[in-house]
C-alpha cells in the first residue's frame, strides 16, 4: 500500500489530468468542471446533475459520484493510474459516465 506523500502526488496529478481534459471536453458537450479544494465538480445543465470526483486520503482512492452511483477507484500499476476493480481507468470510467449522462460517446 502506497504511503501518503505517494498517495497525494499520485492523486494529485490524475485530478489535474482529468481536470485539464474535462475542460476540453466541456466546450465541446457543453458541461462545466471546477476544481476547487482538490475535488472536481461537473455541472451538467441539460438534463442538470452533478458529478463529484475527489481524492480520499485515508483509503488510498478517488471517488466518483456520478449517475447516483459511487464508484472507489485504487492505483493500479498496470494500468499507470487510479481504477475500478474491474480495471477501468479514471479517465474511461469519467468518459463513461459522461456520455451516459449527455448521451452521446465523450471522450477524454
Amino acid at each position: 500500500m502506497m504511503d501518503e506523500l505517494e498517495f497525494q502526488r499520485r492523486s494529485d496529478e490524475a485530478m489535474t489530468t482529468l481536470y485539464k481534459a474535462l475542460l476540453d471536453a466541456g466546450e465541446e458537450h457543453d458541461f462545466e468542471a471546477d476544481l476547487n479544494s482538490g475535488a472536481i465538480t461537473i455541472e451538467f445543465f441539460e438534463p442538470p446533475a452533478r458529478f463529484v470526483v475527489s481524492p480520499n486520503s485515508p483509503v488510498r482512492q478517488i471517488w466518483v459520484s456520478a449517475l447516483t452511483t459511487s464508484f472507489k477507484l485504487s492505483w493500479n500499476a498496470n494500468k499507470g493510474g487510479f481504477a475500478l476493480d474491474d480495471g477501468v481507468t479514471l479517465p474511461q470510467l469519467m468518459a463513461n459516465v459522461i456520455g451516459e449522462q449527455l448521451g452521446t460517446p465523450v471522450e477524454l
